[in-house]
């Protein structure tokens, strides 16, 4: 059996070198063709396997470390040639095997989780649904009643901020100095028409035509200080 083992044509075959894309079983695995354990498959056995690889894989594996590798080695070690070459070939038992992975089977459960509680968060939005539709509706209501009564009141009180600011600007104030001024003219000229018609008497007239007058010239001397262009 040793001789066996070590004969040139056992010689002949080298085996996969470690960390080809062949190097899939570890050197223990390697037995006679006669004997039920598992032995190392040849670099045309090998190229066959390359051969039966599913089509639905066309991406080379991602990397995966050391100690991953030593459990999927673990896995594997107690296989027979038939039932690795059966994992290359029949997409359904490489799959079978896959879900029975310890870690394939962690990362599916968290899968799971993650999907049960989107789910969850999914309906407990729409079960929110009557009350966003209710907070929309109350917006609606603001915007149209609410909110257009408290912008009339707003550009009413606009208008009368601008009435006053126009009623006590300088020119303003100017222009009804005088027509102050005017309608104390018109009054004494009626005074004094009066007087010709001798509808009053002088001691009354007197005493109304002095009040006018001095009226009109105190707003006259006003008016005059407060036109910038008179002055100078």
């Amino acid at each position: 059996m040793f001789k066996f083992w070590g004969s040139q044509e056992q010689q002949a075959q080298p085996r996969p070198q470690e960390g080809s894309s062949h190097s899939w079983y570890p050197p223990s695995v390697v037995s006679s063709p006669s004997s039920s354990r598992p032995t190392t498959p040849s670099r045309s056995a090998t190229n066959s396997f390359n051969i039966q690889r599913p089509a639905e894989r066309p991406h080379s594996p991602s990397p995966v470390s050391p100690a991953e590798a030593a459990g999927i080695i673990a896995l594997l070690k107690d296989k027979s040639v038939d039932e690795l070459r059966k994992l290359l070939s029949d997409k359904d038992a490489y799959n079978q095997f896959l879900l029975s992975v310890d870690e394939v089977k962690i990362q599916n459960n968290i899968r799971d989780e993650l999907r049960k509680e989107t789910l969850q968060l999914a309906r407990n939005n729409l079960d929110k649904d009557p009350q966003i539709m209710e907070l929309r509706n109350q917006c609606r209501i603001i915007r149209t009643t609410e909110l257009a009564a408290a912008q009339e009141k707003l550009n009413e009180l606009e208008r009368r901020k601008e009435e006053i600011l126009k009623f006590y600007s300088p020119a303003s104030f100017i222009h009804r100095l005088q027509d102050a001024m005017n309608e104390t003219e018109e009054e004494s000229e009626i005074v004094h028409r009066q007087l010709l018609d001798q509808e009053i008497d002088m001691g009354t007239f007197v005493q109304k035509y002095k009040k006018l007058r001095t009226t009109y010239h105190r707003r006259a001397l006003i008016h005059i200080a407060a036109k910038p262009s008179t002055i100078g």
